[in-house]
């Protein structure tokens, strides 16, 4: 099988001007994400029946049903109550953008939430103890010792999750946001060709994950400096030589 260079070229050409739509879901979905998977953290583990009853049932709800339906509820279906349309809210709800924003970060803040209350339970009960015992404050302890660790332990999952919402921004074509996978559809809807257009697609993305996996793996880098291998001075390796002389 032959492929058109010059073809594939004006494809990638075309699907990367999308680049920055894609981008701009992802960034947007993820920060507000984040910002609604820290209340819902909260809920969880500030320890009141209500409040943890709510935040198990956004968790069960949002990760239980698929984010496609989650999607076209919020789209299609919000639109359908007069109260909404007449609302404050509605400017925003009919704007397919803010739309497939809302629909990403209200699914992604389920799955962050359960990072992120695990990379709490991560941490040692014995570190928090002797924060204690050496004076720090509430807010001192939780800057100090408890977020630091919570969040090395949390990165590698936060890390997938930051790879699948980049994938999970394709299905914002369907309520009409042209992103790469919304571009790369409606090519292969004047040219026909389907395998060269989601193959220079595909190439994309793994251009963007591959990208996003190396800041994270360099975040995770800076987060633990007690892993990594301390090199041997001169003086290190004379010691090591004694010894074994």
């Amino acid at each position: 099988m032959s492929f058109d260079v010059a073809f594939l070229l004006s494809t990638f050409v075309k699907l990367v001007a999308a680049v920055p739509m894609t981008l701009g879901l992802f960034a947007c979905s993820v920060s507000l994400g984040a910002v609604f998977a820290l209340g819902i953290t909260y809920c969880r583990v500030s320890g009141g029946p209500l409040l943890s009853a709510f935040a198990r049932a956004y968790v069960f709800v949002f990760r239980g049903s698929p984010l496609l339906i989650q999607m076209f509820l919020i789209y299609y279906g919000l639109g359908q109550f007069p109260a909404v349309r007449h609302s404050l809210f509605w400017p925003v709800l009919r704007d397919p953008f803010s739309c497939a924003v809302l629909a990403l970060a209200l699914c992604t803040a389920g799955y962050q939430a359960e990072i992120m209350r695990g990379g709490l339970q991560a941490v040692p009960s014995r570190e928090i103890e002797a924060g204690r015992a050496a004076g720090m404050s509430g807010l001192l302890l939780f800057r100090r010792i408890i977020a630091p660790i919570a969040v090395r332990q949390a990165l590698p999952a936060y890390s997938t999750e930051i790879i699948l919402m980049v994938k999970s921004t394709a299905l914002a074509s369907l309520v009409t946001v042209w992103e790469v996978t919304g571009t790369a559809q409606r090519l292969i809807s004047q040219t026909y060709r389907t395998m060269e257009v989601f193959l220079v697609a595909t190439l994309i993305y793994l251009l963007i994950n591959f990208i996003i996996v190396r800041l994270m793996a360099l975040v995770e880098y800076r987060l633990s400096p007690h892993l990594r291998e301390r090199p041997v001075s001169a003086s290190d390796g004379g010691r090591q030589g004694e010894v074994h002389g």
